[in-house]
């Protein structure tokens, strides 16, 4: 059973992996057998990325890529296909997030943050798609705010994970039976993250204890298993579907 877990051969591709739950993300692909392609618009800080894969005796490419432009992700599976062989996997991870009320957001703000998360998404998923082959996995990060409200002034952060949760069920629609490629949808509660560090002093902690019924945010790891398990033939009965790991966080 557990060999079912394994990502032996493949190859994962990981954006938005400079920093964060991204990093831990090519690290756990990585650790369950991965080859990994990292991206992320801030090339400086992938070299840290690709030693902490490397480590794990896998190899990896950086990539620099900023996905809200289509051609940057066409540029780097065109790289992963060249140096790796193809692209079996994709951690769609890259992401922004603003607060700011909803009567003085900019349209420059809000539309940023749409085209990275949600467009950003579909772009590196068209890119991806192209090339998989059948038996392969999609798997967006998205949020719970996709379902909730965190109590921040966050419309177009949290309008553009509930599109991706809806992207999500279109693009399982149309590539799972005719393709064979997979798409599922993570949404995870409070982990730390450059999102989270940019909270006011006291907001995390008490919005932790009255909304999470484990009372304590989630750990990275606990986020990366999830991810393996949908990336995995573990999960090669699941498409479609958004998970919540938030520790409980959607039931209060």
């Amino acid at each position: 059973m557990l060999e079912r877990f394994r990502l032996d051969g493949r190859v994962a591709v990981v954006t938005g992996a400079s920093s964060g739950l991204g990093v831990a993300f090519a690290r756990g692909l990585a650790e369950a057998g991965a080859d990994v392609v990292i991206g992320a618009r801030r090339p400086d800080r992938l070299a840290e990325t690709r030693r902490l894969v490397e480590e794990t005796g896998r190899r990896c490419l950086a990539v620099p890529a900023d996905v809200a432009r289509p051609e940057e992700c066409e540029a780097l599976v065109a790289a992963a296909v060249e140096a790796l062989g193809g692209v079996d996997v994709l951690i769609n991870n890259a992401g922004v997030g603003t607060a700011v009320p909803a009567l003085r957001e900019t349209p420059a703000e809000f539309r940023r943050v749409i085209e990275v998360n949600l467009m950003g998404a579909y772009w590196m998923a068209q890119a991806c798609a192209r090339v998989m082959r059948p038996g392969s996995s999609i798997v967006n990060i998205g949020s719970v705010l996709a379902e909730t409200t965190g109590g921040l002034p966050q419309a177009a952060y949290t309008a553009s994970k509930a599109g991706l949760a809806g992207l999500t069920r279109d693009l399982a629609q149309q590539w799972t039976g005719r393709r064979g490629i997979r798409v599922n949808c993570l949404e995870p509660g409070f982990f730390s993250s450059e999102m989270t560090d940019q909270y006011k002093p006291g907001y995390l902690e008490q919005a932790v204890d009255s909304r999470v019924i484990m009372r304590r945010t989630g750990d990275p790891a606990e986020l990366v298993a999830a991810a393996v398990f949908l990336a995995s033939d573990a999960s090669s009965y699941v498409t479609g579907v958004t998970l919540p790991v938030d520790g409980g966080l959607l039931l209060t």
